[in-house]
């Protein structure tokens, strides 16, 4: 016979009271998709270890190691466990700065070594006009978004963050406030055909977010990703489109057009292949509509990178200092 009882049982909690100040204080320092992803590789290591029955302060740089072997194992990319050991290193960092460990165990964890070549898929100018084509044609959220992408060079996530109160007018010229990354506002001119693009996309509002999802709420990053990737198709792009895995990425293109009044611009100096996302279709919309070089990319202060099939010579470093005098 079995004996019933009423007794309250304890339950153990998951972590003790410095590891919660440890997790609570460190993803406290960030924000946006930065804090997000941050999260989820501490979420991550934490169901490791609780499937290990490892506290997470009890954790030896051989429990790190087998963690980043067990990722590799499961068929993750070397940049994602690398990204997953540097969140875990800074999080154990950031308890010995706050004295609640004595040592990190992660100090001297060796991480996969990444190529220099990158992957990311590349855009022609043909498949980019095709693009700008297929979302002139279609929904005006589309064409106005894929025409922001391309036109401005805006992040997926500046584009989706944009909102209706923030479209002004300076000087003759369209603007759009934005948010950039580590919250950074700017004002950017608009294209004129992204203006008239977005001023479909908007109709009557005068408030709220750019671009609404089916449900009405804010379209977000993931949103916006299927957007890209449903134009492409119409577009007849057979290659993967979209945004990358990591925040804030953008397109890819792996030419840089040449100024019609001007010899053809110098390679940039920036390591990779290709352009980012956005300003993959940037390049391309550039050359179609006849709006020539691609300097405006650079005073935005983002670097423009040179397709692998380029061979553009390097102007003479003379030169380079002639004219900075």
């Amino acid at each position: 016979m079995t004996a019933t009882t009423t007794a309250l049982v304890p339950i153990q909690p998951a972590f003790s009271d410095a590891e919660r100040l440890a997790l609570a204080g460190f993803l406290a320092g960030y924000r946006g998709l930065t804090r997000e992803a941050y999260a989820l590789d501490l979420r991550q290591f934490t169901s490791w270890c609780r499937a290990h029955s490892l506290n997470l302060f009890a954790v030896r740089r051989a429990d790190i190691e087998s963690f980043a072997r067990d990722l590799e194992a499961r068929g993750r990319a070397r940049a994602t466990v690398t990204r997953r050991l540097c969140t875990i290193a800074g999080f154990y960092r950031y308890a010995v700065e706050e004295e609640l460990l004595e040592h990190s165990p992660a100090a001297h964890v060796r991480r996969p070594r990444l190529d220099y070549e990158s992957h990311a898929v590349a855009l022609d100018r043909n498949q980019l006009g095709a693009m700008l084509v297929a979302a002139g044609l279609g929904p005006p959220v589309e064409h106005a978004l894929i025409s922001l992408l391309a036109l401005n060079g805006l992040r997926v996530s500046e584009a989706t963050g944009a909102n209706v109160e923030h479209l002004g007018l300076e000087r003759g010229h369209r603007t759009l406030t934005i948010t950039r990354k580590g919250g950074k506002v700017v004002t950017i001119p608009l294209a004129p055909r992204t203006a008239r693009a977005i001023d479909l996309a908007v109709g009557e509002r005068s408030d709220g977010p750019v671009f609404l999802a089916a449900d009405g709420r804010r379209l977000d990053r993931h949103g916006a990703a299927r957007i890209v990737r449903r134009v492409a198709c119409r577009a007849g792009i057979t290659k993967p489109v979209g945004p990358l895995s990591r925040p804030g990425a953008r397109f890819r293109c792996c030419h840089r057009p040449v100024s019609p009044d001007r010899s053809p611009n110098p390679p940039c100096r920036s390591p990779g292949n290709g352009l980012s996302t956005a300003a993959a279709i940037r390049r391309g919309s550039q050359v179609a509509m006849g709006m020539g070089s691609c300097s405006p990319g650079r005073r935005s202060g983002r670097p423009l990178r040179l397709g692998a099939g380029s061979t553009r010579p390097r102007p003479p470093r003379f030169a380079t200092a002639r004219r900075r005098w």
